[in-house]
């Protein structure tokens, strides 16, 4: 139970932090989203992110947040194995089952609506 407490609590002060972002800037949600894909990297390549991740699990991993640190810790382990060719390689390696599930679900989505507007 406190595995999913934590979840919840720093899941939703990452989305809560978005949300005061929307209502009081003049940031687009684009740009919100593009900052905190940003924010993954730079926090996980000043080793602040990997922790957080530890305690609160999918609550730090399943936001935008957590998917730039996926990209930075996908491109450091292949500099680690590959050396310089891997800036080019680990982030998309690292991401691919998360970017290959958005768009197969937006396919299905997009499938299904199309359907649905038809009729």
């Amino acid at each position: 139970m406190t595995e999913i407490l934590k979840a919840f609590l720093v899941g939703g002060a990452i989305c809560a932090v978005g949300q005061l972002f929307i209502d009081y800037t003049k940031l687009t949600p684009a740009r919100i989203l593009t900052g905190y894909v940003v924010a993954g990297v730079i926090l996980s390549a000043l080793g602040i992110y990997g922790p957080l991740a530890e305690v609160a699990g999918a609550g730090a991993t399943v936001p935008l947040t957590g998917f730039g640190h996926a990209l930075a810790e996908g491109m450091k382990k292949a500099v680690d194995e590959d050396g310089f060719a891997g800036v080019f390689t680990g982030e998309l390696t690292a991401a691919a089952g998360g970017i290959a599930a958005a768009l197969l679900a937006g396919l299905t989505a997009s499938l299904v609506f199309r359907q649905h507007d038809k009729n």
